[in-house]
């Protein structure tokens, strides 16, 4: 991806090397230690992988750390993502004006490194990438892209962090839209099966969403671009997610859809770039 030397979006905080202190707190609000498991994963899996990752919570936080200096990588990438936050920025004030659905409120980012307090609740490294509609932020801590390759087995590059960033950049979408406050409801009324089926509609439209950002960032693109956001689309499909963790695959617990829809949904959004195509609530 073509990203050095453009805007950088002001809308980023770098929380990375300030000494976040202390454990996280257990059931902190939404988003608790599990968090990627439910976000990820979901469903049985998750519950099955959570004591694996309370252990590697704990290594991780059980001691507070100090203030340091970023390294030169670190910088390069806190640019890196303040570009990409940019260009989402741009395409969808110009998507939300086109398509007169008022002005688009562009979200925060938090870059931070063990743990991080939000509007959701308390959360660690272990969360992954995630989205906070209480504070309307999103929070990443840049080691789970480094897993994103090791755990999940996608390939690396720097477009595969861009599309997971403009999946999440997605959900702020939902929120801004409605969307996800009509899910929330929805899923309350219903049953647990419903209310998967919601989720995982939910969850491909933020690829959809991403794919439609990709869409008006064609120029930026370089060969292999899309390739790499294919690769990680297909590897946190819940299908391929179950495939590794027990051997076995379970539809109704899926949360976030296979890999195949996962991907399908991102090309539509990248081969139409028309954001009236993501009714993936009714495609389901």
């Amino acid at each position: 991806m073509k990203w050095q030397g453009r805007r950088k979006s002001g809308n980023v905080e770098d929380r990375r090397g300030g000494g976040n202190k202390g454990k996280v707190i257990a059931g902190g609000g939404v988003v608790a230690v599990v968090v990627i498991l439910l976000q990820l994963f979901g469903g049985e899996t998750g519950q099955q992988l959570a004591p694996l990752v309370e252990q590697v919570v704990k290594s991780q936080v059980s001691q507070p750390s100090a203030t340091r200096e970023l390294t030169k990588n670190e910088q390069l990438m806190g640019d890196f993502m303040g570009t990409v936050l940019a260009d989402t920025e741009d395409v969808w004030n110009q998507i939300f004006k086109e398509n007169n659905l008022g002005n688009y409120k562009e979200p925060k980012m938090v870059l931070f490194t063990n743990t991080v307090s939000t509007g959701c609740g308390n959360a660690s490294s272990a969360s992954g990438p995630f989205y906070c509609p209480a504070g309307q932020k999103l929070y990443m801590d840049l080691v789970f892209f480094d897993e994103l390759q090791t755990r999940f087995g996608a390939k690396g590059g720097d477009f595969a962090i861009a599309y997971v960033t403009a999946h999440e950049v997605g959900h702020h979408i939902q929120t801004l839209l409605g969307t996800s406050n009509k899910v929330r409801q929805l899923q309350s009324q219903g049953s647990k099966t419903e209310a998967n089926r919601l989720s995982v509609a939910q969850e491909l439209q933020a690829d959809f969403y991403a794919g439609i950002w990709a869409h008006y960032n064609k120029q930026y693109l370089e060969a292999g671009d899309i390739q790499e956001a294919m690769s990680a689309a297909n590897a946190v499909g819940d299908d391929a997610i179950q495939k590794r963790t027990r051997g076995n695959v379970n539809s109704d617990s899926f949360t976030h859809g296979t890999s195949e829809q996962r991907m399908e949904w991102f090309m539509k959004g990248y081969n139409s770039g028309d954001i009236r195509q993501g009714d993936t609530f009714s495609a389901l």
